[in-house]
């Protein structure tokens, strides 16, 4: 079974909703490790309001942190630290699909980052959304990932914007999963035929 880790190249970008896709499309269990704000309506919560498939199984965050910040601010104002030995990944039969928080060098605390999270067998999945600046932060996103020597792929989120598609695979010659369209609502319909889309290429 894999292990597969959702990042974004900034906040905002559409990991969750491809989590959901992701998650769906192999019937794998979620986790969130570290939700910072909206802990009444979580990544998890919206997660598991997209999926269909009766398989998956939502874990517990390792840390629910009250303010939506950077994980090591929000758990400064918790009075907490973050503890890398604290976030342990679920044991499960099944495939596990991991939702990062922010990009990859999010800082947890005064040492680590969402990076130190990413374990060797891994399957990273970056969320590329188009914005002025975009191509450069997939391109530090893709190719740190690539130095470090995990498998990566691409998932595109919004509408089509060529260029920076083109440029974005040229340059990174990684493999694209699929676009996520910018679609007037995501629902579990909306959500199954993408993982219907996306499931061969995963």
């Amino acid at each position: 079974m894999k292990k597969y880790f959702i990042t974004g190249i900034s906040t905002e970008v559409g990991k969750t909703v491809a989590s959901a896709i992701v998650t769906e499309a192999l019937e794998a269990d979620y986790w969130k490790p570290v939700q910072a704000g909206e802990l009444d309506n979580s990544d998890t919560h919206k997660v598991e309001r997209f999926i269909s498939n009766s398989k998956s199984v939502f874990h517990q965050n390792s840390y629910a942190l009250e303010t939506p910040m950077s994980p090591h601010a929000a758990a400064e104002i918790d009075g907490l630290s973050i503890s890398l030995n604290q976030i342990i990944a679920p044991k499960t039969d099944n495939h596990l699909v991991i939702e990062g928080a922010g990009g990859l060098l999010v800082p947890l605390n005064d040492t680590n980052t969402i990076l130190d999270l990413m374990q060797t067998d891994y399957k990273i999945i970056a969320v590329s959304r188009h914005y002025l600046g975009s191509i450069n932060h997939t391109l530090l996103t893709v190719n740190l990932l690539k130095e470090k020597g995990f498998d990566v792929s691409i998932i595109f989120s919004g509408n089509e914007h060529p260029s920076t598609e083109r440029i974005i695979k040229k340059m990174t010659n990684v493999p694209v999963i699929g676009r996520i369209n910018e679609e007037p609502y995501f629902d579990k319909n909306v959500i199954k035929e993408y993982a219907n889309k996306f499931k061969d290429k995963l």
